[in-house]
């Protein structure tokens, strides 16, 4: 709790094929516009991207515990199914803190459905590394100086085209430094377009300050940066294990009281599992004897 990773994701919970609800009225019209009492007020429809069509239920935005070998989960919250992941992170980023007190978040693993400029100024105010993916609907290749421009990497490309060369990060001023590639003596570059009147070539120095979405810290081109996003894929494990091993959506409750009963007996067992995985000596072995 002291330095978590945590890794955020949301995933539909299906509920049901419509909205319940129950007529207050003595209506032969079903379509009347009398009042109505409806047992899961707070779900709607929402859209899953990723199997292309609509469902009724909720949008469950779960946190994971990244550096876990068992992608154990953290804190989830129902959410209604038409919430983007977006504005769930900030939902259950502020639940999570009203509960869990003493967690001290340090790093946030999100995909691209979070490529936003106020996630990453939020994370950066409050000592956050932010590794989310890029967006490219959101825009990568801009101008920023009259001598270079910046690419989807955050590498400043200069005005002959070529990527300029990493040359150290100032932790103090909080800006990485680069180098001409002709000049910096790099195999296989070489360019007759003279960017500076130095021997030592354009040097830009680039603040993170300035554009975290870009210039994040780690690099986006870096591999500590490609290790660390790789660890994002214990969401969709953790999820997986929830929704089709602990069969989460195969409840029918009619409250979100009861679904959440449901959820965090869920993640209970998860945490069981962790325990007496960790202590068998051979959990492999155990279950193939249980089978037979």
């Amino acid at each position: 709790m002291d330095k978590l990773v945590l890794s955020g994701d949301g995933t539909e919970v299906v509920t049901s094929a419509r909205n319940r609800y129950r007529k207050l009225c003595n209506c032969k019209d079903r379509n009347c516009s009398c009042n109505r009492w409806y047992s899961q007020p707070d779900t709607d429809c929402g859209y899953d991207s990723s199997r292309h069509l609509f469902y009724y239920g909720y949008d469950m935005y779960m946190f994971t515990a990244a550096d876990s070998e068992n992608d154990l989960p953290v804190f989830p919250l129902l959410n209604r199914a038409s919430m983007h992941d977006s504005f769930g992170l900030c939902y259950t980023y502020h639940a999570m803190k009203a509960f869990l007190k003493e967690a001290n978040v340090t790093e946030a693993l999100l995909d691209s459905a979070h490529d936003v400029m106020a996630i990453y100024k939020f994370c950066q105010e409050n000592s956050i590394a932010a590794i989310i993916d890029l967006n490219e609907r959101g825009g990568l290749n801009f101008k920023y100086r009259d001598t270079y421009t910046i690419g989807k990497d955050g590498i400043p490309v200069c005005q002959a085209g070529l990527k300029m060369i990493r040359d150290g990060y100032e932790k103090s001023r909080m800006r990485y430094k680069f180098r001409c590639p002709n000049c910096s003596h790099c195999d296989g570059i070489h360019c007759d377009y003279k960017c500076s009147d130095s021997d030592y070539g354009l040097v830009v120095h680039v603040p993170t300050k300035e554009n975290p979405r870009i210039f994040t810290v780690p690099a986006r081109d870096s591999k500590e940066w490609k290790l660390e996003y790789n660890k994002r894929t214990s969401s969709e494990r953790c999820n997986k294990r929830e929704k089709i091993d602990y069969q989460l959506e195969n409840g029918r409750h009619q409250s979100t009281k009861m679904w959440y009963c449901r959820l965090y007996c869920i993640m209970m067992c998860q945490h069981l599992d962790a325990w007496g995985k960790a202590q068998s000596d051979n959990p492999i072995k155990d279950i193939f004897a249980q089978a037979a």
